[in-house]
């Protein structure tokens, strides 16, 4: 396979699957807690192909990985009906969580993983072409998973961060995110792309994000090689 196409499948696979289990999760949620709309619009399938965003899910992951920038997406969002959750407030915070917090549950599990894999290798083992080619996805899944997790705590709306605080806010500020969360994609350019263009300093996903997500990694990591038994794995290494 030609290394290009190679190193892609790695890369979009993983980011596709983590962005589709974490909308998944959202609906799910939801329908626990009494809104089945994404059930009823046949949103709660793990086929990629009724979730993908081009853009958000393939073309901008892509790009930002080819120009060596922090890796992110996002999918065609679940619908959820604010109103026919049972408890709306405190509900659409549940519903909030439970993205970045399946995505933290897929990081551990393919941690694991990937432990395993090592474990069965032992210490002299070659992995064949399929095997590396798993690995690699693996390690790559664990790095998308810990990113769109903390990247979607974020309390700027539109993101799961900002469902997350409305829960507990009090109302005034419950209502100052309703009136903001319109202009969210707006906020998210200004914030994330047109202000580290002028202030580099002020490069907020290096600055806020990227210390988190390596002190995840590194615990992942901890867990891959206490599954394998060999302290040196890092599977987001």
């Amino acid at each position: 396979m030609n290394a290009a196409l190679y190193d892609a499948a790695t890369i979009i696979l993983p980011m596709i699957f983590a962005i589709v289990f974490h909308e998944v999760a959202h609906g799910l949620m939801a329908r626990r807690l009494g809104d089945p709309t994404a059930s009823e619009r046949g949103r709660l399938s793990l086929n990629p192909l009724r979730h993908v965003d081009p853009f958000g899910t393939i073309i901008l992951p892509a790009a930002l990985h080819l120009a060596g920038l922090p890796v992110f997406g996002w999918a065609k969002p679940v619908p959820v009906n604010y109103n026919r959750l049972r408890h709306p407030k405190r509900d659409m915070a549940l519903v909030g969580a439970a993205g970045p917090a399946t995505n933290f549950v897929l990081a551990a599990a393919s941690s694991v993983v990937i432990g395993l894999i090592a474990r069965a290798l032992g210490p002299a083992g070659t992995p064949g072409a399929v095997l590396t080619f798993l690995f690699y996805n693996l390690r790559n899944f664990v790095e998308f998973n810990c990113f769109l997790g903390l990247f979607n705590l974020l309390p700027l709306p539109p993101f799961d961060g900002s469902r997350i605080l409305r829960g507990v806010a009090p109302m005034p500020l419950a209502r100052l995110l309703d009136r903001i969360e319109p202009f969210g994609i707006i906020l998210f350019a200004l914030v994330f792309v047109v202000l580290p263009q002028l202030a580099p300093s002020l490069h907020l996903a290096d600055r806020i994000l990227l210390p988190p997500v390596g002190w995840l990694l590194d615990q992942f990591g901890q867990l891959a090689s206490w599954v394998a038994g060999s302290p040196g794995l890092q599977p987001g290494a």
